[in-house]
């Protein structure tokens, strides 16, 4: 299942805007990150990496807001860091949504107790809550017991309030074809989440753990064969399915990281969320003085495993906006 159908819609028609006033990079989702800091130590986490007073630092609400205005992408995510840490996460949440941006706010989920009341039910938000497994995997990937559990009861609580409900789940070496169909069964079944998103764990260069992460033949094996019998058409995934069939390597597409670019305290950051090769302060800065030539696989040994989202997904989705057929089967997927 990709997304829903009214914002499929706008980010459609956004594309079709873009194309039609010649546009050659624009973004369709901008990954907010308002701070680093966070309350879980993962493993396969390199923002935790900052120093101290890195650490310390907070965006302000408008230096946010005027950021995602700034660059016009109809979505957002805010990740970090744990954003539930920032003290004014709920105001800028608010703010967005009264943009009429699609927000996710993606979390470890162990503050939404204590933050939940701040929040309000909206077609334009939605919880996006870290699970990488099932309970013993999951809290083994962040390093603390008891961390799934917790999840697990903040995402029902959610549910049970109104809140949409999304999940992100990586995936890395030691998983197989196994744990990616128990957990997405679980997530699917028996929590019955909204929609799911998956990604290949990719091993940047500030990941503590440099072994833990797939390459591109690992990835393709393990989607593969974790897709087959019919499991790719029931789970309600929150991707368009061009981006699937790449991640089994049924097709390939070059990276356009530009059209999800990373906006952190540092600024908008070169060229990916996953890499740092600078920062511009404008988004227009970013999308025209950057050498995207000089990026993706066969070109930066950096990106040689890659196969994120973040890079891929809109290559993705615009292949589909502009085919009819896929467009089509798009609309039809499950």
């Amino acid at each position: 299942m990709p997304m829903p159908l009214r914002q499929s819609l706008r980010v459609g028609g956004y594309v079709l805007r873009q194309r039609l006033r010649r546009r050659r990079r624009f973004p369709l989702l901008v990954e907010l990150e308002p701070l680093f800091a966070c309350n879980l130590k993962c493993a396969g986490c390199g923002k935790i990496q900052h120093p101290a007073d890195v650490l310390r630092r907070r965006m302000p609400v408008g230096q946010a807001v005027a950021a995602v205005e700034e660059c016009g992408a109809p979505m957002v995510s805010i990740a970090g860091g744990e954003p539930l840490m920032h003290p004014q996460i709920a105001e800028m949440v608010r703010a967005l949504v009264a943009r009429r941006k699609y927000v996710f706010l993606c979390t470890n989920a162990l503050l939404i107790p204590r933050k939940i009341d701040q929040f309000t039910p909206s077609p334009y938000f939605a919880w996006a809550v870290h699970i990488d497994g099932l309970r013993e995997r999951h809290d083994a990937s962040v390093c603390k017991e008891g961390v799934f559990d917790e999840a697990v009861a903040a995402v029902r609580e959610c549910r049970r309030r109104g809140f949409r409900v999304t999940t992100n789940t990586t995936f890395f070496a030691g998983d197989s074809p196994r744990t990616v169909i128990e957990v997405l069964d679980y997530l699917n079944d028996d929590l019955r989440v909204d929609q799911m998103m998956i990604s290949p764990g990719y091993a940047y260069e500030k990941a503590p753990d440099q072994d833990c992460f797939l390459g591109v033949r690992q990835t393709r094996e393990l989607f593969r064969a974790a897709f087959a019998g019919g499991n790719r058409g029931r789970w309600r995934l929150n991707h368009s399915p061009l981006y699937l069939d790449f991640l089994e390597g049924r097709i390939d597409f070059p990276c356009t990281a530009w059209a999800i670019p990373s906006y952190s305290v540092f600024g908008w950051q070169r060229p990916c969320y996953l890499m740092a090769d600078g920062y511009a302060e404008t988004y227009r800065e970013l999308a025209d003085d950057t050498d995207w030539s000089a990026y993706g696989r066969g070109r930066d040994p950096r990106c040689a495993n890659c196969m994120a989202h973040c890079g891929y997904e809109p290559t993705a989705v615009f292949a589909t906006v502009g085919s009819l057929r896929e467009s089509l089967r798009a609309l039809r997927s499950p």
